[in-house]
């Protein structure tokens, strides 16, 4: 025995570490396995009592380049950093670690912790000079000879790449043939790469090319492969990682790329972390030659998706990227640039169905630059468009009819191989099954329960085919073929058309136009210049008004012609709105009209009612035979207004009763009132607010009725107060009642409105204002 081992050591337990670099050295290496497992009698021998002795072998298949995933290691240092270990025994160091780091920190912990260590060769103490030269040494020799077979295996495989004739994995959609990259000989498989490029190039997104997929119940191929045996393909839903990650390979370009991919260890907040990157330029690759092999997609076209997929990719106002075709109604959405600081305008939702295009400085701790309203910019732009692109209606109309015919056929192609690869699965399993030996039923069982199921997954698959066909025909009829070819020479009725969806609208505008620029006109009228740049390079410029936010919102002219016209020929408001919506016009606010819609704006600009949505002008009478009132009979007889009667009615503070006087036998049934105390109550309340027999109804702007006052001697608030108060309009006042930041009080004549305003109601105005300011400047 060593002596320097002694009876304190030996009070300590032993550890005997074991490791092999990779599980196939276990497997393989069982020689060297047997000569570590062995230490454990050494350790017997050398004084330690079999008790004593611990063996690890967790890291069996771990590298010892890096203790972070060796948990056996980390096991072991922790224990010798407590001073439980008496000696350490490996039948080398570099079992120990082959990183010098790892093994100089070792060192010193044996060191600090009077452990020894024990190889094939001697006993070593730490503490001891000597000793410690010898062990340092042989670390650095381990390391060393780490570094040197990496650069010879490295060195090798670097130099075969260079020449093209590494053999690696292939990508899905390749094999290597005599170290040479083909084609795969599955046709599906050919196809349903071959569909991914085409989808992409249309839709214009990866998004829009996986959900093509999903909608039409097609899957995507996946290469796995196994060693020592045939690689498997399987099939899965195409999902936008890997759709993103077929995309940017460059094999499918033609070129042999091998080096793509890096890793290195970074210090991230104190401890080592393994990062993994992707480089994109080829001069960064260890080898790149182009044209090694048959394309799926050319090298120009290659470069054009990775162009297209960084143009979808929008991080910000400073990004020149466009993004992808979004469903917005901004058709000119990642094609606008500010005329006047040269930044990209995004557009802005902040009103429903009436965006605005805004260039913003936020991102520099400015405010915006400057804002315009799309619907008049896309009017323009479209008007410009369909009237630009005219071409001969024939080609054009059997262009898009063979185009819609080849799509057609390529969902129905890929779902005949999908077909005809199950039906193969099932008459192979089924060939199986028949050729073992009816006495053979341990293996004949197996085989008829693989063919039972090869058979109910054909099943499922032709009845998913079935559905597929029944949703979307995927084949063209003679009707469909006549419809397509009479939407095609009709343009203005293709773009307008409800199936054509913003998508679809903006698509077609960045096929045609490269960039519009946008810049505000302020004398000697306010107007939006706008400059085209066609992606032939032409370029033309308009021009159109730019009103104020309020103007916008106003109802425009022509409808408020088409209303008065109508009134005049006595439609009710139900009919002219329906009129109004026929002609494909629009409110202030892009919304289709109601008959209240209707009314309202009859009410403000001052125009007579029509006709009564029943189309009678029958009215009834003040009382009936019973002495009851009718509203009519209330507004004569006590000066109230129809709308106080309806919210007394609508609350639940009266309720009206049936009549026996006939009126018309098609006319809806009035309302009828008896006078009852809570009427009376109501009547009364209302005469103490000015209402009275004979004296006309308030309507405010009028100038000969007095205007309430601006605040109350009690401290309340009229609308009015509000207004000047906060400097915002009538309607703000209304949006602040309906979002219950107000709560109004009937306290004014006329049934006006006031408004107590505590701390609590300040501040929510407070901030509803500022919030106001932070979303819209105005232009």
């Amino acid at each position: 025995m060593s002596t320097k081992i002694r009876p304190e050591h030996l009070a300590r337990p032993a550890l005997v570490y074991i490791r092999q670099s990779t599980l196939l050295q276990v497997h393989e290496h069982r020689e060297s396995t047997e000569r570590q497992y062995a230490l454990v009698e050494l350790a017997k021998k050398l004084g330690w009592d079999a008790t004593q002795v611990e063996v690890i072998d967790e890291d069996l298949g771990q590298s010892g380049a890096s203790s972070a995933r060796r948990k056996g290691f980390q096991r072991l240092t922790a224990e010798v950093s407590l001073g439980k270990v008496g000696a350490v025994l490996s039948l080398e160091v570099s079992r120990l670690a082959r990183s010098s780091s790892d093994w100089h920190r070792l060192l010193d912990l044996c060191a600090l912790s009077d452990t020894l260590i024990i190889d094939d060769d001697g006993v070593y103490d730490a503490n001891d000079f000597n000793d410690r030269l010898v062990l340092g040494m042989k670390g650095t020799m381990s390391d060393a000879e780490r570094h040197s077979m990496r650069l010879r295996l490295q060195g090798g495989i670097l130099h075969k790449a260079k020449k093209g004739e590494l053999v690696y994995p292939p990508p899905t959609g390749y094999v290597f043939d005599n170290g040479a990259l083909i084609f795969d000989p599955d046709e599906q498989v050919q196809k349903a790469i071959r569909l991914l490029f085409e989808r992409f190039r249309l839709e214009g997104s990866v998004h829009g090319a996986v959900r093509y997929f999903t909608r039409n119940k097609l899957l995507f191929p996946s290469r796995h492969a196994h060693r020592g045996a045939p690689a498997e393909i399987r099939w899965h839903a195409l999902d936008v990682p890997r759709a993103v990650s077929i995309l940017r390979n460059p094999v499918y370009a033609g070129a042999y790329a091998w080096g793509r991919n890096r890793d290195r260890h970074v210090l991230v907040e104190g401890a080592v972390r393994h990062k993994h990157e992707t480089l994109q330029e080829p001069e960064q690759w260890h080898a790149f030659l182009r044209d090694a092999h048959p394309a799926y997609i050319s090298w120009e076209q290659y470069l054009e998706n990775l162009k297209r997929l960084e143009d979808n990719a929008v991080r910000g106002a400073h990004v020149r990227g466009r993004g992808a075709p979004r469903g917005g109604p901004a058709l000119l959405q990642g094609l606008v640039l500010c005329g006047k600081c040269g930044r990209r305008m995004h557009p802005v939702y902040s009103v429903a169905d009436d965006p605005s295009y805004q260039c913003s400085r936020h991102i520099y701790g400015e405010g915006n630059c400057w804002s315009t309203v799309a619907r008049r910019i896309d009017d323009k732009i479209v008007e410009t468009l369909l009237a630009a692109f005219a071409p001969p209606e024939l080609d054009l109309s059997l262009a898009v009819l063979k185009e819609v015919e080849r799509q057609a056929e390529e969902v129905n192609r890929q779902w005949k191989l999908r077909l005809e690869r199950v039906r193969y699965e099932a008459q192979r399993a089924e060939r199986q099954y028949n050729a073992v030996e009816p006495e053979n039923r341990v293996v004949a069982r197996t085989l008829e329960s693989r063919w039972n199921q090869k058979l109910e997954e054909l099943a499922r698959v032709e009845h998913e085919y079935e559905q597929a066909r029944s949703a979307s025909p995927l084949e063209l009829s003679d009707k469909d073929k006549k419809k397509i070819l009479a939407l095609a020479g009709d343009l203005p009725g293709l773009w307008n058309a409800p199936t054509t969806t913003n998508s679809d609208k903006k698509r077609i505008l960045r096929l045609l136009i490269q960039e519009v620029v946008l810049s505000p006109v302020d004398v000697p009228e306010r107007a939006t210049r706008i400059r085209i740049l066609w992606t032939t390079g032409a370029i033309t410029e308009l021009q159109t008004p730019r009103p104020t936010f309020s103007e916008s919102r106003r109802t425009p002219l022509q409808v408020i012609a088409e209303i008065r016209k109508l009134a005049r020929k006595h439609y009710s408001d139900s009919r002219i709105a329906e009129e109004l919506n026929r002609r494909g016009l629009k409110s202030g606010l892009r919304h289709t009209f109601t008959n209240h819609l209707v009314a309202g704006i009859r009410m403000r600009q001052g125009i007579r009612a029509g006709r009564t949505a029943g189309g009678f002008s029958i009215r009834a009478p003040e009382r009936d035979e019973q002495g009851l009132y009718s509203i009519r009979g209330l507004i004569a007889d006590f000066g109230v207004t129809a709308p106080m009667v309806h919210y007394w009615v609508n609350r639940g503070l009266i309720t009206p009763v049936h009549s026996r006087t006939p009126i018309h036998k098609w006319k809806k049934e009035t309302f009828w009132f008896e006078m009852t105390p809570e009427l009376e109550a109501l009547l009364a309340r209302a005469r103490e607010q000015g209402y009275a027999p004979g004296k006309p109804p308030h309507h405010r702007g009028h100038s000969h009725h007095p205007r309430p006052p601006a605040r109350l001697p009690d401290g309340r608030y009229s609308t009015r107060g509000l207004v000047e108060k906060y400097g915002v309009t009538w309607d703000t006042v209304r949006y602040w009642i309906k979002k219950g930041i107000l709560t109004p009080e009937r306290a004014l004549p006329k049934g006006s409105f006031c408004f107590r305003l505590t701390h609590e109601v300040e501040r929510l105005i407070q901030a509803a204002l500022a919030r106001k300011r932070t979303s819209r400047r105005p232009t």
